[in-house]
């Protein structure tokens, strides 16, 4: 997991618990001393404690514009209107206004990113191939990748665990080393996933039984995942298609390079390294492979959701020496169609 990654989770987690015990803590009048000290330190945790962390994890190791540091202050406003004493949360009326012209402007936006995405999704549906990557070759744009990428995840699950879908499949080069390419480690994630279904049902029952059944089905549906992610791991996990070379880091990573974008393919032990621009795959802490770019490259964890630049590819493989052919190949073919 790459730090900007763990930054970000790590974030999430104290923003839910920092809102949490302000829900739980905040008196609901201020009669005493102790009771305006308590409502002083949520607001000092809301208002200064999470924006500065929101900046050091979110905007400056994550590498995201500044004025994203708004999103936390407005859900730290609408936290205050809903947990602060009555007398005091109605000084935070405004969000619940102020947010309507802002939301209106982004659907906006989200409204006409999406139809071009769905556009070039249904142009290329009768393509054979990874979802995902036909949703990557709509535009260069890393928002409407990033979109068409999250919006391919569901087709790339039913493309990936059905295997008379991805029987035109190209063929991996070789594999990549990856606990998710044996098939206990599926095995095992399909139990949790349905363990986690009936808890969540049986949790959920007594208070509604239409949303345990629907939260259990949610949760379980999630199998179908987990046999999608053994069988990208296990078959397609580095393959070459159309002059460009496809590395899946199980389903929740992609990495597309253009083949003429490959600057050299090194046979050599590499230990992993904790530099954000070095993307290490596979099992272990030495990669046997060594790809290096001409020019910055797109990574997409989280199953699309969170881009990361990256100068270079450290690899765990079956068989080096294939990888390092059929790349080498690919080039000569492409600079011989080309002259």
């Amino acid at each position: 997991m790459k730090r900007s990654l763990k930054f970000r989770l790590g974030f999430l987690a104290l923003a839910i618990i920092s809102y949490v015990i302000g829900f739980q803590v905040m008196p609901e009048q201020l009669n005493s001393t102790y009771e305006m000290t308590v409502m002083s330190g949520i607001s000092v945790l809301y208002f200064l404690v999470l924006p500065v962390l929101y900046w050091i994890a979110i905007i400056n190791i994550g590498k995201q514009k500044p004025w994203k540091i708004l999103a936390i202050l407005s859900l730290s406003a609408l936290m205050a209107r809903l947990s602060f004493p009555e007398d005091i949360a109605s000084y935070f009326e405004f969000v619940m206004w102020v947010r309507y012209p802002i939301l209106a402007v982004i659907l906006l936006f989200e409204i006409y990113l999406l139809f071009s995405v769905i556009k070039g999704l249904w142009q290329a549906r009768k393509l054979k191939g990874d979802p995902r990557i036909k949703a990557l070759n709509i535009s260069d744009d890393e928002k409407s990748q990033m979109v068409g990428m999250i919006m391919a995840g569901e087709a790339a699950n039913w493309f990936y665990s059905i295997p008379k879908f991805s029987a035109n499949h190209p063929k991996a080069m070789t594999n990549i080393k990856l606990l998710s390419a044996k098939a206990w480690f599926m095995w095992l994630m399909i139990g949790l996933c349905f363990i986690g279904s009936t808890i969540a049902y049986l949790l959920l029952v007594d208070w509604s039984e239409i949303a345990a059944i629907l939260v259990s089905a949610i949760v379980g549906y999630g199998f179908l995942t987990f046999i999608a992610n053994y069988r990208i791991s296990r078959h397609y996990s580095l393959y070459v298609h159309d002059d460009k070379l496809v590395i899946n880091n199980s389903i929740w990573g992609l990495l597309m390079v253009n083949i003429a974008d490959i600057k050299a393919v090194t046979i050599t032990e590499t230990t992993k390294t904790k530099d954000e621009d070095i993307l290490f795959v596979g099992r272990g802490d030495v990669a046997n492979v060594t790809v290096d770019f001409n020019q910055t490259q797109r990574y997409f964890g989280a199953m699309g959701q969170l881009p990361e630049p990256i100068e270079q590819l450290l690899l765990v493989v079956d068989e080096p020496q294939k990888l390092q052919q059929t790349i080498e190949l690919a080039q000569s073919n492409k600079a011989d169609s080309e002259s």
